[in-house]
């Protein structure tokens, strides 16, 4: 089976779901020590974005052990994404449920959602 690249496809004016690896390291204040991981995402975002794509990003920071745990939220992640991109980025209460789901179905083009981290 051949892989396809972003460049393979043509998606304009979609909603896309992208995994992504924003699990960067954390000091004991939960500040991120190494963004390496995020501005790596930056180009594929960037073509999503500029194909006028709502763009809805999930990750997993860390291991949180089954249950949800403050110090594990991608709060700190959404925040630098958004300073990266010189835009909001919207940050879901959880990865699944209601209120996530309806964030989702009413992105628009351009917007960015980061889902509450995966684990």
């Amino acid at each position: 089976m051949e892989k396809l690249s972003l460049d393979d496809v043509d998606i304009k004016d979609k909603k896309v779901l992208m995994r992504v690896d924003f699990n960067v390291p954390l000091d004991e204040n939960g500040k991120i020590t190494d963004d390496t991981r995020i501005k790596a995402a930056l180009k594929s975002i960037h073509y999503l974005l500029d194909r006028d794509n709502a763009l809805i990003l999930m990750s997993h920071l860390g291991r949180p052990k089954g249950k949800k745990d403050p110090a594990f939220s991608l709060k700190i992640i959404a925040k630098r994404l958004s300073e990266l991109l010189h835009k909001n980025v919207i940050l879901a209460p959880d990865c699944i449920g209601g209120e996530t789901a309806n964030l989702a179905k009413n992105l628009k083009p351009r917007e960015v959602l980061l889902l509450e981290n995966l684990r």
